[in-house]
């Protein structure tokens, strides 16, 4: 199906015109002459491409535009705004607005379809698994000929009608292949070839060279030029078909190809000259040369448009009134964004003092006015082409630069994983060491303990009578000391033990273990009265000895914790399991804690209650830490004051 272009301007000249030459072109055309009948086509029509005139009667079309841009149905469309040359403002407002293309009337037909071809084509393109063929030829009955064969050997397929255009198109689609025939009404087979061999970014791709001509000696005129096949338009299209295929079989595209900026890409020049009579024919010139112009008549006017084009080339007028050439030459010099974009001063002076001066203000060339327009194209081509080669150097250089930095940071961080290692391997042969230190001393202070708790209580029982009340109450404190700090050896010969321990990981229901837990508590204390909620059959994977030890001290904090309360409650379940971990939560409605001190929580010896309220070693809750790291899993808390606490834990739902 054709694709939509629509044509929105006041002129219903204008409108005949390009909707013919669309039409023509292979796209289906709508013409509107206000906005409200574009917006009725808008709403019913997929459309691709739109060709905007600024002035129209019911709205200004910078304004439809950003109406446009706001559409999602037009977010891939490409818009080519239509307007007087000389109208600076309008063409910058449109290239705010979001316009692809600014194009001055009086307009060349052919241009604007070509450079919509261009854009529409650069709009869509994708990377494909089929390589694309450019098939450059005058004879529309020829390239549909030979675009059908291709088709049906598997080769997407473009083309143009003129050597010119065929190069701005390989410069947009970069084709696998070229095929061009020797002559066309521009520029000839041969000579598009050597351009394509000249430009960085195409260079690598072959080209075969059609001709209808039997002269002698024109294939070798076709080798000459670059060409890496040659076939007569008489031959069988069988014949190009294998030479294309033979080709592409021994080809090889480089980096630098894909990468590069095309010569013979859209390649836009900033024309600036005070004599409208000069600027419009060489702006002509230029365009007949394949280039895109934009205008302006002074140097304000320039350096305006020069913050919302990008150019490739700034031809320059060295007498205007206001800014003159040179501080013109000199603002764009000293811009960082455009300084690297040439400029070649252009002026009726023929003194070599004129010449001097272009080039200290920081001009990359200097014409005389007087000279043929082919030295002038042919210096605009020269700049352009070292532009191009000097962005190519830079991004070579950058690349480099970039992968030495990428190599460098790979060295750095394999030098810092080392020392890592080297550290992590130092600090578990400390904390090793140290646990066995605190294990072999924990255990050791244990026998005189004992004998201190043992000898204290004999003193009470055998000599209670010849005792004072104050040295009983001295014994009696030496005996809960001596009890106090054996509660603080066994927390931390458990904490040692849980880092010590060998896991032997097992599918233990956790609530079998919890309920065994409980039953303890309770004939410790019986007269308690609290209710307790388990959930049934909580299965994890886990070493059931270590879990025990996270339960009895989860479940000890609770009871302890809810001491105080008239209606305790303590509530041990699961959440919703995901794919890679199992959550469980114990909550009581118990004395809770202050969240800005959930830092300390799971840390030794961090308590966040007195003694005398709710006495503890303050190792508890770390034991739980270390042993669910063991596991691979993470424990967390929440909690209020006055409102009890929640404890989370997750644990890998198998171990590997």
């Amino acid at each position: 199906m054709a694709e939509v272009v629509l044509i929105l301007d006041d002129s219903l000249t204008v409108r005949m015109d390009l909707c013919d030459a669309f039409q023509a072109a292979g796209f289906r055309s709508i013409g509107c002459q206000t906005g409200q009948e574009a917006r009725e086509v808008l709403d019913q029509e997929t459309v691709g491409l739109i060709i905007l005139d600024v002035m129209l009667p019911d709205i200004d079309g910078v304004e439809f535009l950003e109406e446009i841009r706001n559409l999602p149905k037009c977010n891939d469309a490409v818009v080519m705004m239509l307007s007087g040359e000389t109208e600076v403002k309008d063409r910058i407002r449109g290239m705010r607005a979001g316009a692809d293309e600014y194009i001055g009337k009086p307009y060349d037909t052919s241009y604007v379809i070509s450079r919509a071809q261009e854009l529409r084509q650069a709009r869509m393109s994708k990377v494909g698994l089929t390589p694309t063929v450019l098939i450059i030829d005058d004879s529309v009955t020829f390239r549909e000929e030979l675009g059908t064969t291709l088709a049906q050997a598997g080769y997407s397929v473009i083309s143009a009608d003129s050597g010119l255009s065929g190069l701005r198109l390989a410069a947009s689609q970069r084709p696998a292949a070229i095929i061009v025939d020797g002559v066309l009404p521009d520029i000839d087979g041969g000579t598009v070839i050597q351009r394509v061999r000249l430009d960085a970014a195409l260079r690598d791709v072959p080209c075969i060279l059609l001709t209808g001509s039997d002269r002698e000696h024109v294939e070798l005129k076709a080798f000459e030029s670059g060409a890496d096949g040659f076939v007569r338009k008489d031959d069988d299209l069988a014949i190009v078909l294998a030479r294309l295929t033979s080709l592409l079989r021994k080809t090889t595209f480089s980096e630098v190809s894909q990468e590069t900026r095309s010569l013979s890409g859209p390649k836009k020049l900033l024309l600036v000259d005070d004599s409208p009579t000069y600027l419009n024919e060489l702006a002509q010139r230029m365009r007949d040369e394949g280039y895109d112009t934009v205008l302006a008549v002074s140097g304000e006017e320039a350096l305006e448009l020069l913050t919302v084009e990008k150019v490739d080339c700034i031809l320059l007028d060295v007498l205007m009134p206001g800014m003159s050439g040179h501080d013109i030459c000199g603002a764009v010099k000293s811009n960082p964004e455009i300084d690297e974009v040439p400029v070649i001063m252009l002026t009726g002076l023929t003194d070599s003092e004129a010449m001097v001066e272009a080039f200290s203000a920081g001009a990359d060339d200097y014409v005389n006015k007087s000279s043929e327009f082919e030295v002038l194209i042919a210096r605009v081509r020269a700049q352009v082409r070292r532009k191009q080669t000097e962005d190519e150097n830079n991004r070579i250089k950058e690349d480099w630069q970039r992968k030495e930095i990428e190599a460098m940071e790979a060295r750095a961080a394999a030098e810092v994983a080392e020392a890592r290692a080297i550290l992590v391997d130092q600090l578990e042969q400390k904390n090793r060491e140290l646990e066995a230190f605190s294990y072999s001393v924990s255990h050791d202070l244990r026998a005189p303990l004992r004998s201190i708790d043992g000898f204290s209580q004999a003193l009470l029982e055998d000599y209670s009578e010849t005792l004072d009340e104050r040295a009983t109450d001295y014994l009696k404190r030496v005996r809960a000391g001596a009890q106090r700090m054996g509660e603080l050896i066994d927390d931390l010969l458990e904490l040692s033990h849980a880092g010590r321990v060998e896991l032997r990981f097992e599918r233990a229901d956790l609530s079998v273990i919890a309920e065994m837990i409980v039953a303890e508590l309770k004939a410790k204390e019986p007269e308690r009265e609290i209710e307790i909620d388990i959930e049934s059959s909580m299965e994890a994977w886990v070493d059931s000895r270590l879990m025990r030890g996270v339960l009895e001290n989860l479940l000890g904090n609770a009871w302890k914790f809810t001491g105080q309360v008239t209606r305790a409650r303590i509530e041990f379940g699961s959440l919703e399991k995901s794919d890679r971990s199992e959550t469980f939560y114990l909550r009581d409605n118990g004395s809770g804690f202050d969240m800005k001190y959930v830092e300390k929580l799971f840390q030794p010896f961090q308590r966040l209650h007195s003694d005398s309220e709710f006495p503890g070693t303050g190792i508890g809750l770390a034991t739980v830490q270390r042993i669910i790291d063991r596991h691979g899993g993470r424990v967390w808390a929440v909690g209020e004051v006055g409102k009890g606490a929640v404890v989370y834990f997750s644990i890998p739902k198998e171990i590997k």
